[in-house]
């Protein structure tokens, strides 16, 4: 076996800890460092997910990219062995460039060859407004440490084109829409012994809002997460400037959201978010969803069937399929999972686009669910 050599990000002075920068601090087979971008269009058409992860103590690399059409969702999925290049973030046909940290970014899809009329892409991503942290994430099942993560958050604009089902959608600037997530950490992956935490331990409910919503002038992010009962155990409410102007970020108080749900589902057609600004003046997010993207289908997160980030596929694995969601029954563990929804946002007579993710699952006293069989009236 050959011996362990330093790689070239050694070369830096960048070390966090006495370790090569092939190592992770940490020896948790879920340590995890990972990206998410969401491009959409205003119309509500379209909605390409993609993202690449790596898992250091578990050596895999992967990534994936979602397209949803109407109601055909498109799936390009890749994994193989990770490598010593950390500056690589590619696998199969799915690359991300970061052209210029925090600011440009080429994200691709090369096209298959047998399949001429599958997805394909190459998109200009480019930040409208600085990156900003989320807070410190940290979720215990019992004694067990399930999830850290740290995380950043930035909207942009994309130009470009996607290609899929023979035709080509040209991504026209100041109609399309970029979100993204930085997040690394420790976060479960397949193969996670639950034990007595998860006999135990299992919630009664969980309820999940990150919500990235991009104006001409400002950008606010809104985060909750809450228990079954309602208590809030992650909170942010922020108004991001562009860099320049000389206005710093702005609270916005502890948010609460009204969701009116689709009769008989836990899906959400539009929502009001209450904010308050510093002079305590209440502010309305107005929230219309466009088009949903469910990440437990294609996407690879929990509790995806056919495939989850993290898993060992062996060298090389790639595998391309298309999702038919005009029927919910079809997939029915997508609604025990988070669904990104592209959505048209208000804010005092502006009007903006993003992101709408959302996931409600058991009991949430405040949105009046009992359990996880409860829907909406």
């Amino acid at each position: 076996m050959p011996a362990d050599r330093p790689v070239a990000l050694d070369e830096y002075p960048i070390h966090q800890v006495p370790l090569s920068m092939k190592h992770v601090a940490t020896g948790d087979r879920n340590a995890y460092d990972r990206c998410i971008f969401h491009v959409f269009d205003h119309a509500g058409r379209a909605v390409l997910v993609l993202g690449l992860g790596v898992y250091p103590n578990t050596g895999v690399i992967d990534a994936y990219a979602t397209l949803r059409l109407g109601d055909d969702l498109l799936a390009v999925r890749a994994s193989d062995a990770l490598g010593d290049d950390r500056l690589d973030l590619s696998t199969g046909p799915l690359r991300i460039t970061v052209d210029e940290p925090l600011k440009r970014f080429t994200l691709r899809c090369e096209a298959d060859p047998a399949d001429p009329d599958g997805l394909s892409y190459e998109i200009a991503w480019t930040a409208d407004f600085p990156a900003v942290w989320e807070p410190h994430h940290v979720q215990r099942r019992g004694d067990r440490l399930m999830l850290e993560g740290r995380r950043f958050v930035q909207a942009g604009s994309a130009t470009g084109w996607i290609r899929a089902r023979g035709e080509e959608i040209r991504l026209a600037a100041g109609e399309w829409t970029g979100t993204r997530d930085r997040s690394w950490g420790v976060r479960p992956v397949p193969g996670e012994d639950g034990g007595r935490a998860a006999e135990e331990h299992r919630p009664d409910g969980f309820h999940w809002l990150w919500i990235p919503a991009r104006f001409e002038d400002r950008f606010v992010m809104v985060i909750a997460q809450e228990d079954a009962d309602g208590h809030r155990s992650l909170s942010e409410a922020l108004m991001v400037h562009p860099d320049g102007g000389g206005r710093g970020d702005v609270q916005l108080g502890w948010p609460h959201t009204d969701i009116t749900y689709r009769p008989g589902t836990r899906h959400p057609e539009r929502a009001v978010v209450h904010l308050t600004d510093p002079a305590r003046k209440p502010l309305e997010l107005g929230v219309e969803v466009l088009a949903s993207s469910p990440l437990a289908v294609g996407a690879g997160y929990p509790p995806a069937a056919d495939w989850q980030h993290g898993s060992w596929q062996g060298r090389g694995w790639t595998d391309r399929r298309t999702y038919d969601l005009s029927d919910p029954s079809a997939h029915p563990m997508a609604a025990f999972g988070v669904t990104d929804h592209s959505a048209r946002f208000t804010l005092e007579g502006r009007v903006g686009y993003g992101i709408f993710e959302h996931g409600s699952f058991g009991r949430h006293d405040p949105s009046g669910f009992t359990g996880y069989d409860s829907v909406a009236p």
